[in-house]
């Protein structure tokens, strides 16, 4: 079933809100403010709309809010029924030093439709539209690199790789290293960092590596849009997190999840810039306005887009 089109300028709404809350903290040295801002602003948005809103994927529990705690209820309990996933801010220590790429990022899909992530790792791989079988989690990063090379008719050389300045990527990295494949690293936010693959314009063919699985789903709602390729598999190191995943019904702890079991049916993405990326520019405030650029993507429409807007801070 189709998501209403008229709640693509709602979500628009509350991301762009957001990340104007946030942006009065940036460079305040204070990423839990820059954080709590996004929060409060995207609850008191997202409680104006015309829906049963459910937080699948939120930050930490009920014993943990005020922040969006995963199973918040939200909206004025009038209309249709949603899942919805947010990261208020996605980069706050980006936020907080004033560094490039701290976006506010919310999606939305029908009751069911986004997958519950439990709040551990996720080995993930993204790249732009390939053949099916091309590209898996389960190949030697070798393979996945020669046949990506091969796809795009490309020399390995010219391939380019982004992912997490992690000690636990080091081993891949020395690879992509000893491959001479281009490599992109990014300190944080591999939201951004997986969007990258959705446009050959950041020059970025493939996202690897061990990152959030929360943020994996968010990605994965964008990427599905552009009809990407995504996989992703959950790490699990203790009980807590897998007791936590068994509550949420993952049986199969070792199960590589594709795009279409992670966001099923139609969705809508949104990432409004909070300090300017190569993907989106940052909150610009001028006298009573503020400037604000989102990525929208809209699943069933084929709307994927970045939308420039300019409001009146009192709206």
């Amino acid at each position: 079933m189709t998501i209403d089109k008229k709640y693509i300028d709602h979500f628009i709404n509350v991301s762009s809100k957001a990340a104007l809350a946030s942006s009065y903290l940036v460079g305040k040295k204070d990423k839990n403010a820059a954080d709590q801002a996004a929060v409060d602003s995207m609850r008191t948005e997202l409680n104006k709309i015309n829906m049963n809103g459910k937080v699948v994927i939120g930050e930490g529990t009920l014993d943990e809010a005020p922040m969006l705690y995963t199973g918040e209820l939200l909206g004025n309990k009038s209309g249709p029924e949603f899942d919805i996933a947010v990261d208020p801010v996605e980069g706050t220590n980006f936020a907080a030093n004033n560094l490039p790429g701290a976006i506010a990022v919310i999606a939305m899909a029908e009751k069911g439709n986004l997958f519950n992530a439990p709040e551990t790792y996720m080995d993930k791989i993204a790249t732009g539209k390939i053949e099916k079988g091309l590209i898996d989690l389960d190949y030697t990063l070798k393979k996945n690199i020669f046949n990506l090379a091969e796809f795009m008719n490309k020399d390995i050389s010219a391939i380019t790789a982004c992912i997490l300045d992690r000690p636990r990527h080091k081993k891949i990295i020395d690879e992509l290293k000893e491959l001479k494949v281009n490599i992109k690293l990014i300190t944080d936010g591999d939201v951004l960092g997986a969007l990258y693959v959705s446009d050959p314009k950041y020059n970025v063919d493939i996202f690897l590596g061990v990152g959030g699985g929360p943020e994996g789903v968010l990605a994965a709602s964008a990427l599905d849009a552009y009809n990407c390729h995504f996989q992703g598999r959950f790490l699990f190191d203790n009980n807590k997190d897998i007791k936590d995943a068994q509550k949420m019904g993952i049986t199969d702890l070792n199960k590589k999840y594709e795009l279409n079991e992670i966001v099923k049916g139609d969705s809508i993405f949104c990432a409004t810039g909070i300090t300017s990326s190569e993907v989106l520019k940052g909150i610009k405030i001028e006298g009573e306005n503020y400037t604000s650029e989102t990525l929208v993507t809209h699943k069933d429409s084929g709307f994927k887009k970045i939308i420039k807007n300019i409001t009146t801070i009192k709206e």
